[in-house]
């Protein structure tokens, strides 16, 4: 068993949290939040490996997830969809496989074309996509099965991202964190060495607990609090109450052992739980 099962199980319910996702497997080595439903997806079957991978913990019959991700990368596949495909083989061991079906993101995401796949949809973030978003994705999936972007790529795409520079965030009208964190991340990952934003500290609720999408305000959600600790770990910062972070997260799990987004009534996803598990092994370092 790994360390993280035990470390992270301190604090939330970890075993309720693997049950979860482990009952929600099907045959096709896909994975699908709603149980009863065989609409095995490949946004769930990533974050079911993730989580596996977080708590360090054997993923079950690997070679059939291989299969179903490798299947799903096809043309009418949305490019946020392809990237996490080719980052969760590579996670599972196949990543000369995801060499070979990265080709495929070209026709969707072309720097050098302008083509940042902008209003392709399939977004993970409520059917509406950020600007940032595919470009993050594609970016990280690239990371993951260690495929350079050429220079004039890394330029154009360097490029792209500034244009939502607002102010000491990233945004379309005004930051907000969850573009904060992709614009930096992608700046990193290709090289570049932006200066640390505060973004992240402003969106921080203490002593509530959680973090938001744009600062000053309420109430505290999942993601931006997923985001933020990302952009937190990325810029080598400390959270200022990562108790009260912690509990935040704790409320959030529901009876099937999965979690929601926000304080309030919600349904458990694969998303979701993974964010939570991810904020919990972060904020427990500082305890």
């Amino acid at each position: 068993m790994g360390s993280k099962l035990y470390e992270i199980g301190r604090y939330v319910n970890v075993d309720a949290a693997l049950r979860y996702v482990g009952e929600r497997r099907h045959e096709d080595g896909g994975y699908c939040f709603v149980s009863v439903l065989n609409d095995t997806n490949v946004n769930d079957t990533y974050y079911a490996i993730k989580i596996y991978k977080l708590l360090g913990i054997e993923f079950p019959e690997p070679e059939k997830t291989i299969g179903f991700l490798s299947n799903a990368i096809q043309p009418q596949t949305a490019v946020v969809a392809i990237a996490m495909a080719l980052e969760g083989l590579a996670l599972l061991g196949a990543k000369d496989l995801a060499r070979e079906k990265s080709e495929i993101v070209f026709t969707k995401y072309n720097p050098l074309e302008g083509k940042f796949a902008v209003g392709l949809g399939g977004s993970e973030e409520f059917g509406t996509a950020t600007p940032l978003e595919a470009t993050y994705w594609v970016t990280k999936a690239f990371g993951a099965i260690n495929l350079k972007f050429n220079p004039d790529e890394r330029e154009a795409i360097r490029a792209f991202v500034m244009r939502f520079r607002r102010g000491s965030g990233y945004g379309v009208k005004h930051p907000t964190t969850t573009m904060t964190y992709q614009a930096l991340f992608t700046l990193h990952t290709l090289g570049y060495r932006p200066p640390k934003s505060p973004h992240f500290r402003n969106c921080e609720l203490c002593p509530m607990g959680g973090f938001t999408e744009v600062p000053y305000s309420l109430p505290p959600y999942l993601e931006p609090t997923f985001y933020a600790t990302r952009g937190l770990e990325l810029q080598n910062e400390t959270p200022a109450c990562p108790r009260r972070h912690i509990w935040f997260i704790r409320q959030l799990q529901n009876p099937n052992g999965g979690f929601r987004r926000s304080l309030e009534l919600g349904i458990s996803n694969f998303q979701n739980t993974y964010r939570a598990l991810v904020v919990v092994d972060f904020m427990r370092k500082f305890l």
